[in-house]
């Protein structure tokens, strides 16, 4: 289903902390004011957007908030809706807490989290209890989730079993220019294709549902 690529797409943003960078290179931080823009692709027509926007408080402690907006129709009939808004707390690499809720078609599911010690309460449509607090959400805007066996749903709470494989070295265009980057295969309820640039900055998203394909095409560089 559409709904569980989303559900790892929000799954499915990356930056880093927590992990080594990409390949080679400076590491990239987020910091205040930094935005993740993707225009979202349905076999090559448009289908919404996806981005993430970072702040930081006095305190030190840096949000990232991701929001997803999907729709498709037939002329001015819509036959599918999906809104996600999602927010990460961190303080270096120690996740605070995240918040959630989607919209798909009417249906509405939400998460909230929390650090509580060495674990995260979960209270989510799909998951309550406690989680590892070194989870990571599914949001792939952290680099460090190419390392992760287990990911967080901003969508519902629930704990995504994942395996993730590194494919190669590739070419791709970004934000109209031919960039290196490296190529990840996220595996869960669906397969995910991941690509980050040296920096470990997430610069292209793919996968397929129900027979159409899904691409994310970053609207500018960051």
């Amino acid at each position: 289903m559409l709904l569980r690529a989303l559900l790892s797409l929000t799954c499915l943003a990356a930056v880093y902390i927590g992990g080594a960078a990409a390949d080679t290179g400076d590491r990239w931080q987020p910091k205040a004011g930094d935005v993740i823009r993707f225009d979202v692709l349905r076999e090559g027509k448009p289908f919404g957007s996806h981005s993430v926007a970072f702040e930081t408080a006095p305190d030190g402690t840096l949000t990232a908030r991701t929001r997803v907006a999907l729709k498709a129709g037939l002329g001015p009939i819509t036959l599918f809706r999906y809104n996600l808004d999602a927010t990460e707390t961190w303080l270096g690499d120690r996740l605070l807490g995240v918040s959630g809720a989607v919209v798909q078609d009417g249906d509405k599911r939400a998460v909230s989290a929390r650090r509580d010690g060495d674990v995260l309460r979960v209270d989510g449509s799909d998951f309550k209890g406690l989680a590892p607090a070194d989870v990571i959400p599914a949001s792939h805007w952290n680099f460090a989730q190419t390392r992760a066996d287990k990911l967080l749903s901003t969508e519902d709470g629930e704990i995504l079993n994942v395996d993730v494989s590194r494919k190669g070295r590739e070419r791709i265009e970004v934000a109209g220019r031919v960039i290196e980057a490296t190529h990840y295969r996220l595996d869960s309820a669906i397969d995910v294709d991941l690509w980050y640039d040296d920096s470990g900055r997430w610069v292209k998203l793919a996968f397929e549902a129900r027979g159409q394909n899904i691409e994310y095409v970053l609207a500018e560089t960051y």
